[in-house]
């Protein structure tokens, strides 16, 4: 009997346009940046915040996704808030930002900075 294994999708996906906008982070990124981060820290009124920042180092514990522009990575502690997502990039006249479709949420804040799951 033969074994068959299957890729495991990744814990989000990204849209074009924050591919895109991960790459022009990255085309100005601080010396000695490998990629930007996804975490997830406790802080604001519903518990849990989105976080991305610049890293400088790979934590094997980390998810990588490989885009276009840039590595991208989700803190590993924070995977379980964040499969099945996805991440996108939004500008209007007003504001800019990473705008995110979680269906393990069951609540935000009013302002939607921060998240229940």
């Amino acid at each position: 009997m033969a074994t068959t294994t299957r890729e495991i999708p990744a814990a989000l996906t990204l849209t074009q346009s924050a591919e895109a906008r991960i790459a022009k982070l990255m085309a100005s990124a601080p010396e000695g940046a490998i990629g930007v981060k996804l975490s997830t820290p406790r802080r604001g009124c519903s518990g849990l915040a989105y976080s991305v920042d610049y890293v400088s180092e790979a934590n094997p514990m980390d998810e990588k996704i490989a885009t276009p522009g840039g590595d991208f990575y989700v803190d590993g502690a924070s995977v379980l808030y964040l499969v099945g997502s996805t991440m996108d990039w939004k500008e209007d006249d007003f504001t800019a930002g990473f705008v995110f479709d979680n269906p393990n949420a069951t609540g935000s804040c009013g302002c939607g900075e921060s998240f229940t799951v």
